[in-house]
């Protein structure tokens, strides 16, 4: 039996991968329902490894190149690519952001109409970058987490874990025992504007932080990019929103008929460098630092999980996994 603390992203995809080894897997989660006190409720569900790039290392992109495909096998994933967009006044830092990434196209002002007919007239240049798509983070933990209770997996909800683990999937939560994890603040909003049709991706550059609108189908779109050093689990700031609700109107003016439906705030896990770690404390193994890439990396780091605990033992079994 191999027990996990947090039916979170990690403590979930963890659970998947050990499962289809074979293992058998229980999960202790505190909250009463899947996805309820996880903070992946609040990511924007972009896998985008070529985008991040810009501010992370090349490991963001070896790590994530395989995450699309990963989730496809569980959860709905649109393979529409990102559409990066600036004012005009701010089309220098659009040539910045081309010249620090790498799996992109230009697109003048007549193909980003094609692509978005919305945006027609709105911007003269932009960046694609095709390969990227988008999921439902939420429906997403819901459909791992029935797919990992589908391989047998036990997941005790409203439960807290034992004193010893075998890993540990807390994020923040688990500060006490891992040294330099430090809380990032993100805030969201989610509104609601079926007078604006979008279908993928876009980023809007800023000079002082990139922001993203998502599209969730039914007129909802998911609006995010802040980032803030605080430790404060307050509801979000009105600075915050005021950037998030401005960015929005400046991508369509249609925006400011929307309706809030929601907004939300939430600490992300985070080490100095921004990327995900392993470290083993006596018997028990942290995944931990997702940061703000939680989708993007949770499957390669819950691989490495695996192949620590629970190595392939042969070729064919390995076969068999590669085209499940």
């Amino acid at each position: 039996m191999i027990t996990i603390a947090g039916a979170g992203l990690a403590g979930l995809a963890c659970a998947y991968e050990l499962a289809q080894r074979g293992a058998t897997v229980r999960i202790y989660e505190r909250a009463a329902a899947i996805g309820a006190g996880s903070v992946a409720r609040y990511a924007g569900g972009m896998l985008a490894p070529w985008c991040e790039r810009e501010s992370a290392e090349e490991a963001v992109i070896t790590l994530g190149g395989r995450a699309i495909d990963w989730w496809a096998k569980v959860t709905s994933v649109h393979r529409r690519g990102t559409l990066m967009v600036a004012p005009a006044r701010d089309r220098a830092e659009l040539t910045r952001f081309a010249r620090r990434t790498t799996g992109h196209r230009g697109v003048d002002e007549a193909e980003i109409a094609t692509m978005e007919p919305a945006l027609a007239g709105r911007f003269a240049q932009g960046l694609f970058f095709e390969q990227e798509a988008h999921l439902d983070p939420r429906q997403a933990i819901r459909d791992l987490a029935a797919a990992v209770s589908a391989l047998g997996v036990e997941i005790c909800l409203g439960a807290d874990a034992p004193g010893s683990v075998d890993i540990d999937c807390r994020g923040i939560a688990a500060a006490d025992r891992l040294t330099g994890l430090r809380p990032v603040r993100g805030e969201m909003a989610i509104l609601h504007c079926p007078e604006v049709m979008l279908t993928r991706t876009l980023r809007l550059l800023h000079p002082r932080i990139p922001l993203y609108l998502v599209p969730r189908g039914d007129g909802l779109f998911m609006i995010g990019g802040t980032m803030v050093e605080s430790t404060s689990t307050r509801p979000v700031t009105l600075r915050s929103l005021s950037e998030l609700l401005n960015a929005a109107f400046t991508l369509h003016p249609g925006f400011a008929e929307a309706s809030v439906v929601e907004t939300g705030a939430g600490l992300r896990p985070a080490f100095a460098d921004n990327l995900p770690r392993l470290h083993q404390d006596g018997g028990t193994l942290f995944l931990n630092g997702l940061y703000r890439h939680g989708f993007l990396l949770a499957p390669a780091m819950a691989q490495q999980v695996a192949d620590r605990l629970r190595p392939e033992t042969s070729d064919e079994h390995h076969r068999e996994r590669q085209s499940a």
